[in-house]
């Protein structure tokens, strides 16, 4: 792959991203009172609350599988998509606003708003594209079985909302958790969040724990529609 969907946690001086950070969230809080576009995260496929509900109530709810055996390489990742682009430059260029990319297709510059945390970022460096349900997750809850070829597929998904530019260190913390232990930081967003997770679990035909149920209902009965 290109780069890495993550950083190795421990790597970032804590100090300075958190001041980073900071100045990033006020950046966006101003770009979005003075008028200036935003830049916004939007995947494609997301489903209203009711079709949410109906594609919950036909997931299976079975105790979660064992992580023997998983390893990332079993997903490979990213893939070439379009021309010299691979998927995560892809997701960079749908979800950023201004995008500019040089001939290897790597972003150069540009803008993305971070759903999940609110913070505005203008390094592409400081993103990551965050699989909405995890690659680990994933194998517990039935892709183990699957061939390498449809594990391919799921980890590059550009189809529906299973792939999200995001803050790197929120998707760092976030790791291979489901909802029962990890939601966005940003509550308004857990609506959406919810909606993303059951969707990709239901396109995909796989299970979910008791507990990661009782959770996404919990975020779904937050949402208006």
């Amino acid at each position: 792959m290109a780069r890495p969907t993550t950083k190795t946690p421990g790597t970032a001086r804590p100090r300075v991203r958190a001041v980073t950070l900071a100045l990033a969230t006020l950046v966006g809080a101003v770009l979005s009172t003075t008028g200036a576009p935003a830049a916004s995260a939007t995947p494609p496929g997301i489903p209203s609350k009711a079709t949410a509900q109906s594609q919950l109530n036909a997931l299976t709810v079975a105790a979660e599988g064992s992580t023997s055996g998983y390893s990332r390489d079993l997903f490979p990742h990213w893939i070439t998509v379009s021309g010299s682009c691979d998927t995560r430059e892809q997701v960079l260029k749908r979800d950023g606003t201004s995008v500019v990319v040089n001939s290897s297709c790597q972003a150069t510059s540009g803008r993305w708003y971070s759903p999940y945390d609110g913070a505005t970022w203008t390094a592409a460096s400081d993103v990551d594209i965050d699989h909405v349900v995890p690659l680990a997750e994933a194998w517990r809850s039935g892709a183990s079985s699957w061939t390498t070829s449809r594990r391919q597929s799921f980890a590059n998904d550009l189809s529906g909302p299973q792939l999200i530019a995001v803050t790197d260190n929120v998707n760092q913390s976030k790791s291979d958790q489901d909802p029962s232990t990890w939601q966005p930081p940003l509550s308004s967003y857990r609506c959406t969040y919810g909606k993303m997770w059951i969707t990709v679990k239901y396109t995909w035909g796989l299970r979910l724990q008791s507990s990661e149920k009782s959770a996404l209902q919990s975020m779904l009965n937050t949402c208006s529609s």
